[in-house]
């Protein structure tokens, strides 16, 4: 079978096709595995846009990210509030979003179909699935009391703020970084996941981390993502190349029209988990915390969730995140203890 490949946001695709034999390794079942999904994605899945072909999952084991709290930090996301993990305090109460999510019968979630073992279409069944799709369906369990009362909306990284603000989703769960500037914009949850930005290479790429090695080398980041913020601000001399979706980064990379990859190293491990021909390289050079994001004057919704993450921590190596974890993340993402503390601001 002959693949052709197109990026999303270039019409010139003859380069990466001519390199696609030599670079594209353990790629010839993407295709295959994207098509005997469509039908279920169809079914289960309304995507606000057009998202990347799934890819495929080879659960190799990738070596452990460095330490965060040990990391080097040439570029930190400078941020202009205090304490942004800091969210309203939890309650069981209700309020007028949760109303009118009961009214509806189903929860509305923003999430990624691409990410895998974060939001994925699991090959074996064609399903969602992954550690975000986990928490989605806890925060819909105990709003609606099932699960499963959930309608999914695929959304691209720069997507997701929009998406709240028109409505079009009730919570976006989808590896989305808690900062200041996105809190003019959206409310968030207390954190459920720490993670860091770390550059993903070629084995092999003279390209050592996030550094003057990045100099002259194209470097994709997903648009609205932290680490386009971050090369924007310290691009070493790079090319910036900026694409919709983060996986569209990796079949980039596979097709050699770039050279190497910023992101969050907990999404790097499972694309690094998905291609053993590339690795995370150098050091996460950020501290950053993942959220659930919601419209900004929801603030019963906002507490509500704060109180499924507190349940939701609560049993330690017990307990549902710690599950989720070993289940979604620990094969690739080992050596994560536990989630991190939440932080309120009112009490």
């Amino acid at each position: 079978m002959r693949i052709r490949v197109k990026s999303h946001d270039e019409g010139h695709e003859g380069t990466g096709v001519r390199r696609a034999g030599a670079r594209l390794r353990g790629w010839g079942g993407v295709t295959a595995m994207a098509a005997a999904c469509a039908v279920t994605a169809a079914a289960v899945l309304l995507p606000l846009a057009q998202a990347a072909p799934e890819a495929g999952s080879h659960p190799a084991v990738v070596r452990e990210p460095a330490s965060m709290a040990a990391a080097p930090a040439p570029w930190t996301l400078t941020d202009t509030c205090q304490n942004p993990e800091a969210s309203l305090s939890p309650s069981a109460g209700d309020g007028p979003t949760i109303e009118r999510i009961r009214k509806a019968g189903k929860l509305v979630a923003g999430v990624d179909q691409n990410s895998f073992k974060w939001g994925y279409r699991n090959p074996v069944d064609g399903r969602l699935d992954g550690f975000d799709i986990a928490l989605v369906k806890a925060i819909a369990k105990d709003i609606l009391g099932d699960e499963n009362a959930v309608i999914y909306r695929a959304i691209p990284t720069s997507q997701r703020v929009p998406a709240l603000q028109d409505g079009r989703v009730d919570v976006v769960v989808r590896t989305m970084t808690i900062n200041c500037k996105r809190l003019e914009d959206v409310a968030f949850s207390t954190a459920y996941f720490e993670a860091g930005q770390q550059v993903l290479a070629p084995k092999g790429s003279p390209i050592t981390g996030y550094d003057a090695s990045l100099k002259g080398r194209r470097i994709c980041t997903a648009a609205g993502s932290t680490a386009e913020a971050a090369l924007k601000a310290q691009p070493y001399g790079s090319v910036p190349v900026s694409v919709p979706n983060q996986l569209d980064c990796l079949v980039r990379l596979q097709l050699g029209e770039v050279d190497g990859i910023i992101t969050d190293n907990a999404l790097a491990a499972g694309q690094a988990a998905q291609d053993p021909s590339v690795r995370l390289v150098g050091s996460p050079f950020t501290k950053e915390f993942y959220g659930v994001a919601m419209k900004k004057d929801a603030s019963d919704l906002v507490r509500r969730v704060n109180k499924v993450l507190e349940n939701y921590r609560a049993g330690g190596d017990n307990s549902p995140w710690m599950q989720a974890y070993v289940t979604h993340l620990k094969p690739v993402l080992p050596g994560v203890a536990g989630p991190p503390a939440p932080k309120y601001r009112d009490g």
